[in-house]
């Protein structure tokens, strides 16, 4: 069995990271730390894990925890698992971070963008990105993941396909992204408050959301050029869920078939991704609880542009899901276990 520890079990995404793991045939968690409910059990912290975990929630103690542990999973703020690690620790034991300290290869870019001073500069080169459909060799050599953001996984899986292909002009890209409240976190903030957000959507970080620089920098990687695009996500009333509608120019004519052909190319043998069929939109709650990503498209001829859009569950593909499928990848297991989960509906 692979023993687990997760550093942030008591956050959303960490509490579902327990909630796979419990059902993984290989791997159990053995440490739940949790700098915020130390000694607690972490039952009491989710009453749904009542008579399922009883352990009681330990610090956030890497060095110790690379001593007992295979793999560390760090679902935590930004900034933490940079000043943790070190060289020692990841001869030790294999880490997935959910963060963003190493997603993005520019030290300069990511301080700009998070304010952080980057702890541990050293390990961003090695760091490899954990989208296992498009960076999965490189995954399974690694000891240091930066498990990708909830709104990149989304974006970049709907776009990568024809911005590798040369479909699309990378000038042009417009995303416009919807998420559901628990993509901000378990910690009280008054934005997040029900009465904030029930029968009420808004859009935030315009033009300087954090995740902007990570779209640009795998997007960028299939063009094979500098890519700038609008980004713009939005609060949506709901629990769980991304949806992003992407619009840019394309390059010359195509029919409906060229483009499906190209989605099928990169996907077909996917098992996580879904090209949706011909006028099927993707919609969040065909998703949900699941590690699934739907994608579509629409060719506006009007226009001259591809509207491609990409729905996800923000916590299982968007962060715990995704990590597990890493952890998968980098002890040789079968890239689906724990993760043959089906969407919940309704």
């Amino acid at each position: 069995m692979i023993k687990a520890g997760i550093i942030g079990a008591t956050g959303y995404a960490g509490g579902e990271l327990v909630r796979l793991l419990m059902g993984h045939k290989e791997a159990e968690v053995v440490w739940f730390g949790s700098r915020s409910y130390i000694d607690k059990r972490y039952s009491e912290v989710y009453q749904n894990m009542f008579q399922i975990v009883d352990a009681v929630c330990m610090d956030d103690n890497m060095e110790e925890l690379a001593s007992q542990v295979d793999v560390i999973f760090t679902a935590t703020p930004q900034g933490l698992c940079a000043s943790l690690i070190n060289e020692e620790i990841l001869n030790k034991v294999k880490i997935i971070d959910l963060s963003a300290d190493f997603r993005i290869k520019d030290v300069n870019v990511y301080e700009e963008w998070y304010k952080l001073e980057h702890k541990s500069p050293q390990f961003i080169e090695e760091a490899v990105y954990g989208l296992c459909e498009i960076n999965r060799e490189d995954i399974r050599k690694a000891r240091l993941i930066a498990n990708p953001g909830c709104y990149p996984t989304c974006t970049t899986l709907s776009i990568y396909p024809l911005l590798k292909e040369g479909l699309i002009d990378p000038a042009t890209i417009i995303v416009d992204a919807k998420s559901g409240t628990s993509g901000a976190g378990r910690g009280a903030k008054v934005d997040n408050l029900f009465c904030e957000v029930n029968e009420n959507m808004k859009a935030y970080g315009v033009a300087v959301h954090r995740h902007t620089p990570e779209i640009e920098e795998q997007l960028g990687y299939a063009a094979g050029q500098e890519v700038r695009i609008n980004f713009t996500p939005h609060l949506v009333p709901m629990n769980r869920g991304i949806l992003i509608t992407a619009y840019a120019t394309l390059k010359k004519e195509v029919s409906y078939e060229e483009v499906k052909q190209v989605y099928d190319q990169y996907y077909k043998k996917e098992r996580f991704v879904r090209v949706l069929d011909q006028e099927v939109c993707p919609q969040t709650k065909w998703v949900e609880g699941s590690n699934y990503v739907d994608v579509s498209f629409k060719i506006d001829n009007r226009t001259g542009r591809i509207i491609m859009m990409g729905a996800m569950d923000n916590l299982v593909k968007g962060a715990a899901g995704q990590a597990v499928q890493n952890m998968n990848l980098m002890f040789g297991l079968e890239e689906t276990m724990g993760l043959e989960l089906v969407p919940i509906f309704p």
